[in-house]
């Protein structure tokens, strides 16, 4: 049956009736196919244990699922959450997915990606990148019987005092074969081998320089507190290259499995998986303006007199004002009560799109470098913003079930019992605030706390200092304080004085 006349089928499955209505309908079917899978797999014993791949009702059933997900998209019957489903995602076998999905050659879950959730499609990235990886190690070592030496790793020698130009000139003369190959970094004058730890401090300080004010590059919405491509018609193509290089930044991050601290809006990873973009985008990264243009849909009077307003925006770059037609003879067009709907959807595609098209295709064009064929294309763009930045929600009690004590502490000593009190009791800022000190963002990996590796040391005896944090190794320091007032009144002075990355003492 074509997916057309799936279509026609569904509709009328869930044709409204006298008691039901479509959405009820269609949330009974949603409901039925995921425990139809979940009957089968959770049925299934060592001695007749059939692969998912090889099981025609499971196989069947998720394809069912297809006609359901494009309606919902449709429709938005229910949350896009609501098609995970855990059976699957609990009997996933990646080395079978992966071939099956890239080489065409049998039943793969990552053609039907709304069943998957962030974990699972996080774990099937992370194993193509690895396996890309051995690959570009082997070849690498292949080439060094026929051509001399040939690093097997991306290796960046960087100054602390030179942090952008050095990793931009040093990146342009990388093969996109180099790119692949795993990173290393070595920050000039010290010493120490790149375990996780510098490279997580690398991409800390590359990302706050790239988006500090005085590059002119991104720009923060003082409401939202996200940033956005600073726009510049005078912009020349020259001065691109910094935005290809935080493209391929944000490339690297994925290809490597690194969290970063960024403040981006959603619009940004909508843009990048070649999603539309409108007025909702806008809200979320200028409420004011947002508010503003839905009061202009919602003007009951002649919004001709009021406004007089042309097709027309003026754009402030660098002191000089530039005036922009939002379509063609746009100076000419009045704004009305019958066209504010349309100039409404194109201001909102000017902010968005024509006013940073350059920046945002040079952008683009550096993350498509690592990240064009690959499986980050079984990504919604929600998920995309979880695998780069983490997830928001904070699950501090499996954060203490993973946590592990260094110095002679274990999860029963004093201090430690004091220690996990006192975060459980704290608010959600504060808690936010904690990780933020610990790690350098107030951000859950994709899998939620319980998948960071945190690390809390003994660091000396009763004092008065405060507590530290090594936030490239995930590594929180405490002196084993006397009291838990006094414990938890240095805790709240440190998480309350650090501010960006200047805290972290560094250890290699």
């Amino acid at each position: 049956m074509s997916a057309s006349h799936q279509d026609l089928f569904l509709q009328y499955l869930i044709e409204p009736t006298e008691t039901q209505t479509s959405q009820h309908l269609f949330c009974n079917l949603l409901e039925t196919f995921h425990q139809l899978i979940r009957l089968r797999l959770s049925r299934q014993t060592k001695e007749e244990k059939i692969s998912p791949y090889q099981d025609t009702v499971v196989i069947s059933t998720t394809k069912c699922f297809a006609m359901l997900y494009r309606l919902n998209e449709q429709r938005h019957f229910v949350h896009y959450t609501s098609f995970y489903n855990e059976s699957i995602n609990d009997h996933l076998e990646i080395k079978v997915d992966i071939p099956n999905y890239k080489e065409r050659k049998g039943f793969s879950f990552c053609d039907y990606p709304y069943v998957l959730n962030p974990t699972a499609k996080a774990d099937i990235l992370k194993v193509e990148s690895v396996f890309q990886m051995r690959h570009e190690l082997q070849d690498a070592f292949f080439r060094a019987l026929f051509e001399g030496v040939n690093s097997p790793y991306l290796v960046l020698g960087i100054r602390r005092d030179h942090i952008i130009s050095d990793t931009l000139h040093q990146l342009e003369q990388k093969t996109i074969h180099d790119l692949k190959k795993q990173l290393r970094v070595q920050f000039v004058g010290e010493e120490g081998v790149d375990e996780g730890g510098v490279q997580k401090e690398f991409f800390q300080l590359v990302i706050r320089e790239l988006f500090d004010p005085k590059y002119g590059m991104f720009a923060m919405n003082e409401e939202s507190r996200l940033y956005w491509f600073a726009p510049n018609p005078a912009r020349d193509q020259e001065n691109l290259a910094e935005f290809k290089l935080s493209g391929l930044l944000l490339g690297l991050a994925v290809y490597n499995s690194i969290i970063l601290d960024l403040h981006l809006p959603l619009a940004l990873y909508k843009k990048l998986m070649g999603s539309e973009v409108g007025l909702e985008d806008l809200k979320q990264l200028d409420p004011s303006l947002g508010r503003g243009l839905e009061r202009l849909l919602a003007y009951d009077g002649d919004v001709q007199n009021e406004f007089e307003r042309s097709f027309q925006v003026d754009l402030e770059a660098l002191g000089n004002i530039y005036t922009s037609d939002l379509k063609p003879d746009g100076a000419e067009i009045r704004l009305t009560n019958e066209n504010r709907h349309e100039f409404v959807d194109l201001y909102a595609r000017f902010v968005l799109n024509e006013s940073v098209s350059k920046e945002f295709e040079a952008f683009r064009e550096g993350f498509e470098l690592l990240c064009h064929d690959n499986a980050i294309s079984i990504f919604r763009p929600e998920e995309i913003e979880q695998l780069i930045c983490g997830s928001s929600e904070l699950d501090f009690e499996a954060l203490e079930r993973s946590t592990v004590y260094d110095g002679g502490w274990t999860k029963d000593s004093l201090i430690i019992r004091h220690f996990w009190e006192i975060v459980h009791a704290f608010t959600e800022e504060e808690k936010k605030r904690l990780l933020f000190f610990a790690t350098g963002s107030d951000r859950a990996p994709i899998g939620g706390l319980g998948k960071l590796q945190f690390v809390i040391a003994k660091n000396g005896a009763d004092s008065d200092r405060l507590p530290t944090s090594h936030t490239c190794y995930n590594v929180l320091l405490l002196c084993e304080y006397n009291s838990k007032e006094k414990l938890r009144e240095r805790l709240l002075t440190s998480i309350s004085n650090a501010e960006g990355f200047d805290k972290s003492v560094k250890f290699y």
